[in-house]
Formats: structure tokens, sequence, C-alpha cells
């Protein structure tokens, strides 16, 4: 920082720039978003911790319950913080296959029942990245009853709340009685607000969990800039026009994706949820994988996507598509792979090579 610069934070408000943990003003901000959203209330003071995005109070809240040794059920395909949060922190993390495919439920059980030692936690994340599933309320009871049975801490990512289609609004894992006894559930400004860069969440459920991750926290951090929780502190509590508007945004961004990936002879489940879109590679190109098919898109069509393989083993066949691009510039990039597709950007060598090796596959 400058001189002159340092002067003039100093002159306006000099405690702006000292270390500061979350305010009460923004805890309270945070529990009433609860209320007014899936009416829940929570005690700001044992059951509210702001972080600094729900990615890094997700990987800290591993860190404070995990030990070397202990076994944590993370979903396949997922974010990878899910996975390697806990890989990180000395634990051994079993797969659940999610998707449209798998039946969570019962593959939940079966991963239980086959753990040694029994699963200390599993970690949630609905509506999903990368796969954009979403779940009704009855499937969180189901989970809660489940994982209160056999003693599970259930981590839940709910960080793309406000990014839906469908009119149904994602409910929380807290709405479900008596999940406060094991859940504790991550909410991000980034998604919500548009505040992906300035790195702020929340944590909220069981009170326990919450002093655990605060106490990791202590050690770790000195709480978000002051400006920052102001500006998360207003976004909360004011209007939520934003909200609207961000979705709609959103949802006519999928519309001329999905739209310009049919008439490019590419057809893709329309996503109810998230800024994602999880596309089935196209069936000529599935033998040779999501990897050189994402590197295909980039080097061919000029479209960057993420290989299923990325987010697991249970990803491969898929590639993630994501919605951050302006209307114009999707309908260019489906332009590009529907030509990609029709061969009429294609180097006929290649592409026989390429042929060759899915048909080896």
């Amino acid at each position: 920082m400058s001189p002159s610069s340092s002067k003039r934070c100093r002159t306006r408000e000099p405690t702006a720039i000292r270390y500061r943990a979350a305010s009460p003003g923004l805890r309270r901000a945070c529990a009433a978003y609860y209320a007014r959203r899936f009416e829940v209330e929570l005690d700001p003071e044992r059951e509210v911790i702001v972080t600094l995005g729900s990615k890094e109070g997700l990987a800290n809240l591993a860190q404070a319950i995990t030990a070397p040794g202990d076994v944590v059920l993370v979903p396949n395909p997922c974010y990878p913080i899910h996975a390697f949060g806990f890989i990180m922190a000395g634990a051994s993390v079993r797969h659940v296959p999610v998707g449209p495919e798998f039946d969570f439920l019962g593959e939940l059980k079966k991963a239980v029942q086959h753990s040694v030692p029994a699963p200390l936690a599993i970690v949630l994340n609905f509506p999903a990245n990368p796969t954009a599933q979403t779940v009704d309320l009855d499937f969180y009871g189901e989970i809660v009853e489940f994982c209160r049975h056999h003693n599970i801490v259930v981590l839940s990512d709910l960080a793309y709340a406000e990014i839906y289609f469908d009119d149904k609004p994602p409910p929380s894992i807290l709405e479900v009685p008596g999940a406060r006894d094991i859940a504790v559930e991550f909410s991000s400004l980034s998604k919500t607000y548009s505040m992906a860069g300035w790195r702020i969440g929340f944590a909220v459920g069981n009170a326990r969990l919450i002093a655990a991750l605060a106490r990791v926290k202590s050690y770790l951090d000195y709480g978000a800039f002051t400006p920052i929780q102001v500006a998360a502190t207003a976004a909360l509590n004011g209007p939520q026009d934003c909200i609207v508007e961000i979705r709609e945004r959103y949802r006519a961004r999928r519309d001329v994706l999905v739209d310009g990936l049919r008439q490019a002879g590419w057809p893709i489940p329309e996503p109810e949820a998230t800024m994602f879109a999880w596309a089935p590679i196209p069936p000529a190109f599935r033998g040779i994988g999501s990897l050189a098919f994402s590197k295909l898109l980039l080097e061919r069509a000029n479209v960057a996507v993420s290989p299923g393989i990325g987010f697991g083993e249970y990803g491969e066949g898929f590639v993630r598509i994501a919605l951050v691009e302006n209307r114009q510039r999707l309908r260019q990039a489906t332009r590009n792979i529907k030509a990609f597709l029709s061969g009429r950007n294609d180097i006929p060598e290649l592409r026989r090579g390429e042929q060759s090796l899915a048909a080896a596959s």
C-alpha cells in the first residue's frame, strides 16, 4: 500500500484495515437469511460462523473433525475440495456414486455397510457441482434419519441455493427436524450475489461443529477484510432483486446453450439448477474419453470445458460446461462446436485417427 493510500485509510476509517473477526451484524444477517429463505431459526452466536468462502470453511472443518484413518463418504463425481479437504486432513475417502443413473441412498447404505471403520462423515452437495442434480426435502429427511442412526456427521454444501430454474427452490437440510444434531451447512455469497473474488461465505448448524471450525480458523486467519464484511451484510439484509436478476441471467444462458447444442447435433440434458451443464460426450467420441474430447473442443472449436474425469471416476463420459459467458459468446461457442462436429473445421487425417482410436477402445 502506498503512503498516500495508507494515509487516506487512516483518515477516513482507521478501523477498516485492522484484524477483524466476523462482525455480530454479519452473523445476524446470515441467520436472518436462513429464517427468511428456509424458515430455520439459528443462534447467531453459537450456530453461525463466517468463512472465507464455502471452500475454505469445508476444508478447515475437515481439519477440525478428522484424524488419520477416519473414513469419510464423498459423492463421485464431486467438486474437488469435497474429497481433497479430507484427504489433506489424513482421512480415507470412500466414494458414493451420484447422478441421475444412480440411487444415491442405496449406494450410501452399501458404502456404510462395507466401510471399516464406520464412516465419520458424509459430504452432500445439492444442487450439485458438477452434475447440476437437485433433490427435495424428502431426500434430506431420509439422509438425516439414516445418518443419525449411524452417528454420521453431515456436511452440506448449499452454494447454489439461489441458482435454480424450475420454480422449486432447493431446500436446506436444516429444515429437517433433528438435522441440527448432526449437520453443518455451507453457503456462499460468491454465487448468490456474484461476489466470487471477495471470498466470503458462512456455515451454519450444529453448535459443536461450528465451535470446532471456529477453533481451527482462530489459528489460520483473522476474518475477512472489514469492508467485505460490511458489503456482505448489506447484500444479505438489502433488497433481493439482484438474486432474481442473476438467476434469470443464468436461465437465459442455459437456454441458449442447450438450444445451440441441440442444433449442433449434440442434445444435452437441461440443467435444473447451478451455473453448469453436465453433458454426455457425443457417441462418436465416447471411446476417446472426456479428457481427450475436451482437448479437441479447445483445439478445434476454441471452446473450453471441464473433462468429467477431473471430478472423479464416475464423471468419465461427461464434460461440464460453465454458463459463465454472456449469451453472445455462448452462441458463438455452439456455432464453433457445430462446425467441429460436422467436420467443417476438421483435419481429415486427425478425425480418422480419432475414430480408429475410438473403435479400438
